[in-house]
């Protein structure tokens, strides 16, 4: 009659590792040169102040 507790033991994950951190960053790092370096990143903050003053008036 007492409740039976079972535990969901993963041994496999256990975090990220520091490559998988070093992936990321990489990813991370590639689209804010690619954002700072092209036109496109201008695009995007330009769309985003015009939005902004639609708003606000």
């Amino acid at each position: 009659m007492g409740k039976r507790v079972v535990r969901n033991n993963v041994t496999g994950d256990r975090g990220q590792t520091s490559i998988e951190y070093l992936g990321i960053i990489a990813v991370v790092v590639a689209i804010a040169l690619v954002l700072m370096t092209t036109d496109f990143g201008s695009m995007i903050a330009g769309a985003i102040s015009d939005e902004i003053a639609k708003i606000t008036g």
